[in-house]
């Protein structure tokens, strides 16, 4: 009996029976596991749905702050307690003020939004356009800080 014989083997019905046996062993195993899993999982108390809100809510900062801005103005507003942050276009006040008080866990007591717009910028022959951004100044509660840089 060589190589070649072996892999030419004809399948019986015996084999063909074997196998469908005992995908269907498997599939009952698989069965029974998952009701096992399925009654613990139950018996489980489920946290109330405001936690998951409250979750949902704390992630989405990421979306309207794009960045602190450190700037030499940046650095004197913040013994006013004003602090500069680059954001996303579409963003409105009152998204910056809940995105700040969140991320950073301090009360904000107002918002100015500033558009700054793009401008022309030349380099010898080439001309092109330097980006436009938004930012916000946020003024927060006496007292508070935020570090922007982390020391």
């Amino acid at each position: 009996m060589g190589i070649g014989d072996f892999f030419k083997r004809k399948k019986t019905k015996a084999d063909e029976v074997q196998k469908t046996e005992d995908v269907k062993k498997k599939a009952q195993e698989v069965e029974a596991e998952f009701k096992e899993k399925k009654k613990t999982e139950e018996v489980k108390v489920k946290p109330p749905a405001t936690k998951k809100i409250q979750e949902v809510k704390t992630g989405l900062a990421y979306r309207i702050l794009e960045a602190p801005q450190v700037t030499e103005k940046a650095t004197h507003l913040t013994k006013k307690n004003q602090y500069i942050f680059k954001i996303f276009p579409r963003a409105n006040k009152s998204e910056v003020k809940k995105a700040v008080s969140e991320l950073y866990g301090v009360n904000v007591l107002d918002v100015k939004i500033v558009k700054v717009p793009a401008k022309k910028r030349r380099l010898g022959k080439i001309s092109g356009w330097r980006k436009g951004y938004k930012k916000a100044i946020v003024k927060i509660k006496d007292g508070q800080k935020i570090e922007v840089l982390p020391r």
